[in-house]
């Protein structure tokens, strides 16, 4: 890994930029997220970033349209062969149970596991199969693999970009970021969801107790 990243970080712009759009593209669609996280390629992006190499709005776009795209063919890959790959994968690199369990995630939480899974690498990796296997409606996991896909490729370019050559700290402590931010979201649904479901019972108590 060590390898790829200084070539990456050698790169001129353009090739730099195709390894940013490509790397989170296939880390859904090949299974590469389990050798090489895509977060990595996002995150030199914002460091090159940070070397005046392209603008910053660029290689977090670049990266976001790269995993939106790879988990797009993830998706339809896992909806018309994804059960078919599974008895041919080797179960020492992807074990049946991971991707049934994985499956019945998406089917359980829906669009929001396709966010939420976009922020922890192994979920990353086989939600949108699992997603095309449990047959989520395309337009629903696209809109939701949209949002999460940005919204991650947004997160990790600015945390290389404010890190710059200090990268090293940044990836060291990238799955605890992406820890922190699935708990806020996970904290912030709950809050929303508690509001929703308490909310109309403590206005009308207020209100009862006005009169």
């Amino acid at each position: 890994m060590n390898f790829i990243i200084r070539q990456l970080l050698s790169f001129p712009a353009i090739p730099a930029l195709a390894l940013i759009f490509l790397l989170p593209a296939l880390e859904a669609s090949i299974f590469l997220g389990f050798v090489f996280p895509g977060e990595t390629a996002v995150i030199l992006g914002g460091v090159l970033a940070s070397q005046h190499r392209f603008p910053v709005w660029l290689a977090a776009l670049t990266a976001g349209v790269g995993a939106i795209a790879g988990d797009s063919v993830g998706y339809w890959v896992g909806r018309k062969y994804g059960h078919q790959l599974l008895s041919h994968i080797p179960k020492r690199l992807l074990k049946p149970e991971s991707v049934h369990k994985t499956v019945d995630f998406i089917a359980k939480r829906g669009g929001l596991g396709v966010f939420i899974g976009r922020f922890t690498t192994a979920l990353r990796v086989l939600v949108p199969g699992a997603a095309g296997m449990a047959e989520m409606p395309y337009r629903k996991f696209l809109l939701f693999n949209v949002l999460g896909g940005l919204s991650w490729a947004a997160l990790y370019t600015a945390l290389g970009y404010v890190a710059g050559v200090n990268y090293g700290s940044v990836m060291k402590d990238a799955s605890l970021t992406s820890s922190l931010v699935l708990a806020a979201v996970v904290v912030a649904l709950a809050g929303y969801g508690a509001y929703r479901h308490f909310g109309p019972m403590l206005r009308k108590t207020g209100q009862d107790a006005a009169d």
